[in-house]
């Protein structure tokens, strides 16, 4: 079973990038985030005839999640989670696929920093790991798979200091980012390529991408019963390539049956 995670930065406007990679790289489930499209303006059409049912939360012009399952309906748990801040800003969705449950997440950006979205941020993450726990506590196969606006480590960053200021590095988000792993969780890219970076996001200024300028952004990790099917993960650099792609890379596991 293959699951991705994909921030697409805005799905109507990069739609033929994501049907492309869909097409190529062929997952069962995929996590996509920043839709940024309200509920009817979702692609879902265009998704079923590509192969994929989908469940979605949008929201108009910002944010919005959605899960993908390939040739079947992923079954819907929550729009939310419990204890959510803000409910109504569409950064989480669950479904069931493939008997693994995939908590699709937006973590706020949290810039700039400090200030009143940079405490929003945290907030939300320190709400999510509550939930994050109960999870686990559950002892259901589970993916957290999204974009954590969260750098964890300067080894995730092309250049130490590069962001220095910027709420995607600061202490507070990546010490949440630890004890979230430190629940239970595998990081599944870092678990498999320890000595790689593994970026996943490269900005549209000053020639990242070609540079490698990048850093790790999105990630999965997966439940104790998740981890010990785990065979590989990998990020899809080339869809990062193409023109009008979005600035993030697509992030992948492959499990076990």
């Amino acid at each position: 079973m293959k699951i991705a995670t994909y921030n697409v930065n805005g799905i109507n406007g990069r739609l033929p990038n994501l049907l492309a990679w869909l097409d190529r790289a062929r997952p069962d489930a995929v996590a996509l985030q920043e839709l940024k499209a309200p509920d009817d303006k979702f692609p879902a059409a265009a998704l079923e005839k590509a192969g994929y049912g989908a469940v979605w939360h949008g929201q108009s012009r910002w944010n919005g999640v959605a899960i993908l399952a390939r040739g079947a309906g992923p079954v819907l748990t929550r729009r939310s989670f419990p204890g959510d801040p803000t409910p109504e800003a569409s950064r989480y969705i669950e479904a069931a696929v493939g008997g693994v449950l995939i908590g699709g997440l937006y973590l706020p950006n949290g810039n700039p920093s400090p200030g009143p979205k940079f405490d929003a941020k945290l907030a939300w993450f320190a709400a999510f790991n509550a939930y994050a726990e109960t999870l686990l506590a559950a002892g259901v196969p589970v993916v957290l798979a999204g974009d954590y606006n969260v750098v964890p480590t300067d080894f995730d960053l092309y250049r130490p200091g590069a962001l220095d200021g910027n709420a995607l590095v600061q202490p507070e988000p990546r010490a949440a980012f630890v004890a979230l792993v430190a629940q239970g969780w595998t990081d599944a890219l870092r678990h498999l390529h320890p000595n790689e970076p593994m970026f996943t996001f490269w900005d549209y200024f000053r020639n990242a991408f070609a540079r490698d300028a990048g850093m790790r952004l999105d990630h999965l990790l997966l439940s104790p019963g998740v981890a010990k099917r785990l065979t590989a993960a990998g990020v899809d650099r080339d869809a990062r390539a193409g023109e009008g792609s979005s600035d993030h890379a697509p992030a992948w596991v492959a499990l076990s049956p």
